[in-house]
């Protein structure tokens, strides 16, 4: 092997796997809105630094800029989930290797439910000349048919499609 050819760095740095999409991917999708920040509507960033050891992982953590109400508390418990891959290097050498991210902790949006279309109503003469049914009954809780007809029965819904 001549010298060009040679990897030149001495000390090689930890990869998460999946490159920064899947560390951001991976981050999200493990953090969990803290109770206390969802009833205060906080939202922000946690400013996080970490050291990862020689294996790949996250071994301590400390908050450079805090949110509070349990927000820092979650990104470091987010944080040290992770793991990384370290490439090995020419030498055994046991590196600690110390990184900052951002964690940002915004609202999450209420999900708008959309109407659902009512079908239109089947005019009653063509449910005549088909001449099938189904008889179709609903209790909130599991009840005998004798049941239902008893006064104390559970609230039952009954419904009658013809065609």
């Amino acid at each position: 092997m001549d010298k060009n050819s040679r990897d030149k760095r001495f000390i090689r740095k930890p990869i998460f796997r999946g490159g920064n999409k899947e560390f951001s991917k991976f981050l999200y999708s493990n953090l969990k809105y803290p109770k206390a920040a969802l009833d205060q509507k906080i939202e922000g960033t946690v400013i996080i630094r970490y050291e990862i050891d020689h294996k790949g992982d996250v071994v301590k953590t400390k908050i450079l800029s805090s949110l509070g109400h349990g927000c820092d508390e979650e990104a470091a418990r987010v944080v040290k989930l992770l793991k990384f891959d370290i490439p090995k290097g020419p030498r055994k050498l046991k590196v600690k290797f110390h990184r900052t991210t951002k964690v940002k902790f915004v609202m999450p949006k209420k999900k708008l439910v959309k109407p659902t279309p009512t079908p239109s109503p089947i005019p009653e003469a063509k449910l005549a000349k088909k001449g099938k049914s189904i008889n179709y009954l609903y209790t909130k809780k599991p009840v005998l048919i004798d049941e239902v007809q008893k006064k104390n029965a559970p609230k039952t819904y009954s419904y009658n499609v013809s065609w």
